[in-house]
């Protein structure tokens, strides 16, 4: 039976029978299992559930050695021999020593005694000290009080600390000093003799300070004896090549629409009877931390649920505390240092830094956030990647993956859990670098920004769209965190201006007018960036019928653009003046400001809608009136077209296309058309279009079916009469399965 003298009784192990019994055949079949995952996520208790009940089927012992909270001098090696009842190394030294000066010869023997002046002279090498006997004995010469001072010293050091706390960089592991002496084979002979006289199963358990110390003595053990079976559980691997990783994730919240997962499980063996939406508010602010819910639950004792999820959800919980096995177990922030001071400087920078980011980024936005003059450009991709075998960073994308609409390669992805990034902004404000790394990134945001808005422009929108759509955690930050000051604000109001196809073509223009108005009120200087905010906000709000806050910031953006001089602002006004004019079912006047924007020349090809969308939204203004115009309109908006992939501009034409055929009286043409034209918009979205144009697509199938005249031009509703009242949803995720199932239809 397996004693842990050190331990109380295990706890119930919640929502891990999957890793059991991943963890259980691998003990079976493999000499080494290492478990790594993240501060908190309950390694230990998992290793300790599975070897109790793999030893007690074996009726074997379990020999723990923690390495965590401290070892005795002699390392990992003695702890172990003394957790398996033997001699630890050094005692083992002196018995085999005393034992060989009994059972030698005694003139061997005689040498081993202390000398009198005598002795010396008969027979001895002059100059003979006891210093000179050591080196003899096969220690080192020349070892003094001092060299046993410097020994102990190189012992003490495994913690990975020096006296400042810092450490020397090491390309992967910082976390041990200058080892102890690998014992003598005779030594690990005789444990692991003993292990398999007492069918013992060896734990080394939380082995990161001392990891390289541990690989060390597991692979000498495992070649003397390969039939050993050894688990370990450390942050990151110990890189053996016997070894079998299992990497143990946070708990689940929910396994599905309405059904509770194990991390609610957990906190609800903790509460009792509760609402089962505030158990998924809490486990959901926590991202299924154990650790973190058990000390959550700490908190029921002085707070009700409701107010624990309020707090846990604004706050998270770092600094929540409660009775723990270990100190570093006794609150997150405990966990999260413990890790940290395991780490060189760099990483640590790194990961302090990285705290500013919201969600999931790529190499690229760390190394414009991380870089500065302490951490070099260079530096940042081998510190990802260490981090993340630490289990500090999560990859929640790997390198080499295709984008699922073209086909291109795509960069890998990481991501900062909410625990560690808590912990990283304390850091990063007890250095006073927060504010610093605050403006890069909202930088490092504004070229994300240009670089969606001239991708929009080029041979495929839907690259922009997932572009816009990978880091929408981070533009939103971007947008939404308050200024530091004025170049700050301009920063934030540039992403606004350069996100107009996001607001105003795909749909998301609500959230779009709501970042302007803010922004605007804290960009008060009349520039070329306020213009060019004052006509998006203007052209959003005509496209949502708000007829009046259209106008009014139209004409502010008159004046600001002929104060600048800026001929290409002054189309787009036009075009957004014919916007109003269409939901006013004012055709003349709507004709007369597309005919003045499309004739315009654009000096900006990449800002706004451009001529080319003027012409198609002529050939629609046109086409109950004066068809052949329209369909000149039409041909002369696809001959303007900036690429063959501006899915935007074709699904207008091709709506405009749609209303023509339909006024010629052919609605099987106008209904193949009016298709296409919703799969186009589809793959860049806007419910407003989609809206319109599904009605109008159930009037020609109808006409289509019963064989009658399609609905009169002049009576049907165009796309814009149709609102949209629940906006465009936030749900990437569901964009993108929605644009799979179009191309497959």
């Amino acid at each position: 039976m397996t004693a842990w003298p050190d331990r109380p009784p295990l706890p119930g192990v919640v929502g891990r029978a999957v890793e059991h019994q991943q963890l259980s055949g691998l003990l079976g079949t493999a000499g080494l299992v290492t478990l790594t995952g993240p501060a908190g996520v309950g390694k230990s208790v998992l290793a300790r559930a599975v070897l109790e009940e793999h030893t007690a089927r074996h009726d074997g012992t379990v020999v723990r050695v923690g390495c965590w909270d401290g070892l005795a001098d002699g390392g990992v090696t003695d702890a172990l021999l003394r957790a398996a009842g033997l001699p630890d190394a050094a005692t083992a030294r002196e018995a085999a020593r005393a034992l060989a000066l009994r059972t030698a010869h005694p003139c061997v023997s005689n040498r081993g005694r202390g000398r009198t002046g005598p002795q010396t002279g008969q027979g001895e090498q002059p100059g003979r000290t006891e210093q000179g006997e050591q080196g003899e004995r096969g220690e080192r010469p020349g070892r003094t009080e001092q060299g046993e001072q410097g020994t102990q010293e190189e012992r003490g050091g495994r913690s990975g600390r020096t006296d400042r706390g810092e450490q020397p960089e090491r390309p992967e592991r910082s976390v041990a000093s200058t080892p102890a002496p690998p014992p003598a084979d005779a030594t690990l002979k005789a444990l692991t003799a003993h292990c398999r006289r007492h069918r013992l199963t060896l734990l080394l358990d939380d082995c990161d300070p001392v990891l390289d110390e541990c690989a060390q003595l597991v692979s000498r053990l495992l070649r003397v004896d390969p039939g050993l079976r050894i688990m370990a559980t450390a942050r990151r691997p110990l890189g053996l090549p016997e070894e079998r990783v299992a990497a143990i994730a946070p708990l689940p919240v929910t396994l599905g629409e309405g059904i509770a997962g194990p991390a609610v499980e957990l906190l609800a063996a903790r509460t009792g009877p509760a609402a089962p939406e505030l158990l998924v508010t809490v486990c959901q602010a926590l991202e299924g931390s154990p650790l973190a819910i058990t000390l959550a639950a700490h908190q029921l004792d002085r707070m009700p649920l409701s107010q624990l999820a309020v707090q846990v959800g604004a706050d998270g919980a770092l600094f929540y505390s409660g009775p723990a096995a270990t100190v570093r177990h006794t609150s997150l922030y405990a966990a999260h240092a413990a890790g940290y001071a395991l780490c060189p400087p760099t990483d640590r920078r790194v990961w302090a830094r990285l705290s500013v980011l919201p969600g999931d980024f790529d190499p690229w936005l760390a190394g414009c956030v991380c870089t500065s003059s302490d951490v070099p450009a260079a530096a940042v991709d081998g510190a990802l990647e260490r981090l993340r075998r630490a289990s500090v960073v999560e990859c929640v994308r790997d390198a080499g993956g295709a984008h699922p609409d073209t086909g291109v390669a795509l960069p890998p992805r990481y991501r900062l859990p909410r625990a560690a990034r808590d912990f990283g902004r304390s850091q990063l404000r007890e250095a006073g670098e927060e504010a610093a790394a605050r403006r890069r990134f909202r930088q490092a945001c504004a070229a994300l920004a240009a670089e969606a808005q001239i991708t929009w422009q080029g041979p495929n929108q839907q690259v922009a769209v997932r572009l816009v759509e990978d880091e929408q955690h981070n533009l939103d930050a971007a947008l939404t965190r308050p200024p530091q000051d004025a170049e700050d604000a301009l920063g934030a109001l540039e992403i606004a201006v350069s996100l107009w196809f996001h607001w105003a073509a795909c749909g998301y223009r609500q959230e779009g007018r709501a970042h302007l108005d803010r922004l605007l009120l804290l960009s008060r200087d009349d520039t070329a960036l306020r213009a060019r905010a004052l006509w998006l906000a203007g052209y959003l709000a005509a496209q949502e019928h708000a007829t009046a806050t259209a106008e009014s910031l139209l004409d502010q953006a008159w004046r600001s653009a002929v104060m600048h001089a800026d001929s290409d602002g002054l189309a787009r006004i036009a075009h957004a003046h014919a916007v109003l004019a269409l939901y006013r079912q004012d055709t003349t006047t709507a004709v007369a400001c597309l005919e003045e924007a499309a004739r315009h020349h654009s000096r900006d090809p990449w800002f706004g809608p451009g001529p080319a969308h003027s012409w198609a939204l002529l050939a629609i203004a046109l086409t109950p009136h004066d068809p052949a115009r329209a369909e000149t309109a039409a041909h002369r908006a696809w001959e303007a077209r900036h690429s063959d992939g501006d899915f935007w501009l074709y699904s207008t034409i091709l709506y405009a296309q749609a209303l023509a055929e339909r006024t010629h009286g052919d609605p099987a043409a106008a209904l193949r058309a009016c298709r296409k034209a919703l799969v186009a918009k589809k793959l860049v979205g806007d419910p407003l279009f989609i809206t319109g144009t599904r009605h109008m697509l159930t009037g020609l199938r109808r006409a289509v079916r019963s064989g009658s005249a399609p609905p009169d031009p002049t009576t049907g509703e165009p796309w814009w009469q149709h609102h949209h009242p629940t906006g465009r949803a936030r749900n990437p995720d569901a964009d993108r399965e929605r644009r799979a199932g179009d191309y497959a239809g």
